[in-house]
């Protein structure tokens, strides 16, 4: 194998947590900051769409009373800011199952047939029926897009990784809401050891030489 491999009948395509709360539901500033993601995560479901490439959303989708949602004893919270006097605050989930905010955005078009993978951790593996659905198609190529780069993209790679699934992240198709120092060092130091990272273009590239060929 070679870093140009590319077998677009074992690839899927896997859109992360690219939800109406997480990209629409902050102030103006929040969304113009996630807009090149979405324009982006958008020009490769139309790729995949053409390429009859199928598509896999993984959505953070919690229980009403947020039972389902983790709260650990950590340093800080997701902002990296302290908790006040060192006391964890109950941390309420972004997203309820069924509500708006759990909902893919509409930029991706969703469709009916397209893969919904609800999830109560970061990882898009976790106890999901990810890798199910994926094995049942002979499917062993992932291209991830979405965010955060830091938090649930980061988990779903090392899992797809201790998977075996070969991992193609899109580098301005995923983005956090967070320090960019850390999107930028997942995406230099740490995501080339277990995956081929590649911008929007490429990855586009990619797709249709194998149609072509």
């Amino acid at each position: 194998m070679n870093t140009d491999d590319f077998d677009s009948g074992k690839t899927a395509m896997l859109f992360f947590d690219l939800l109406n709360s997480f990209i629409h539901g902050g102030d103006d500033s929040a969304k113009a900051q996630k807009m090149p993601m979405v324009d982006n995560a958008v020009r490769l479901m139309k790729a995949c769409r053409e390429a009859a490439i199928p598509i896999f959303f993984a959505s953070a989708s919690h229980h009403g009373s947020g039972s389902t949602a983790s709260n650990l004893i950590t340093d800080t919270d997701t902002s990296l800011k302290p908790w006040s006097g060192g006391m964890v605050a109950w941390r309420k989930p972004h997203t309820i199952q069924g509500d708006w905010g759990s909902q893919v955005i509409a930029e991706l078009e969703p469709r009916a047939d397209d893969y919904y993978i609800p999830k109560c951790r970061y990882s898009a593996f976790h106890q999901t029926c990810l890798d199910l659905a994926l094995r049942s198609r002979a499917i062993d190529t992932l291209i991830i897009s979405g965010g955060s780069t830091d938090v649930g993209v980061c988990a779903t790679v090392f899992a797809g990784r201790d998977h075996d699934y070969h991992l193609i992240v899109a580098r301005d198709a995923c983005a956090t809401s967070h320090d960019p120092r850390s999107h930028d060092t997942l995406m230099d130091l740490v995501f080339p050891r277990m995956a081929r990272v590649r911008s929007t273009e490429q990855i586009i590239g990619m797709i249709q030489t194998r149609a072509q060929a």
